[in-house]
């Protein structure tokens, strides 16, 4: 039976494009998940939980503090994108982040993410810009954009 961590470690290893090198080790993201701020949210191809044996299809991954609340990485595998999985994680977050009575809400992505339009049409709006922060591995320098979103 397949547990949370090896359910995000499969989504992880698919999902995001190594030229960025975004994606996590399965210690990076163990380290997280004991932290009692860290949350997540799993989705299967149907957007539901996947229970027993079946895999994930997307996660999302947040870290709460007073009044506010991360997206530090959101993944859905490419076969599944376009199917409202992201949207629904998005939401899933959204919800969780108010009980939590977060009041806004934040993410910080790669200037040439394709996923801006998803996070833009969610309501997150930019709100600064790192200049040069990411390194792809040709060596080319991408800026990262805060998005925020108030609750």
């Amino acid at each position: 039976m397949l547990d949370d961590t090896d359910r995000i470690m499969q989504v992880m290893e698919q999902a995001f494009d190594p030229a960025y090198g975004e994606a996590w080790n399965r210690r990076q993201l163990s380290a997280s998940l004991i932290l009692p701020t860290t949350w997540y949210y799993l989705v299967g191809a149907d957007g539901n939980a996947p229970s027993g044996s079946q895999e994930a299809a997307g996660f999302a991954l947040t870290r709460a503090a007073p009044g506010e609340e991360e997206l530090l990485l959101v993944g859905v595998l490419p076969q599944f994108r376009g199917q409202g999985l992201g949207r629904k994680l998005l939401t899933l977050f959204e919800h969780g982040a108010k009980l939590r009575q977060a009041e806004r809400i934040f993410l910080e992505m790669r200037a040439n993410n394709p996923a801006r339009k998803l996070y833009e049409a969610f309501g997150f709006q930019p709100i600064g810009r790192r200049k040069d922060y990411y390194r792809a591995s040709n060596g080319e320098r991408i800026d990262a954009i805060t998005y925020g979103k108030s609750l």
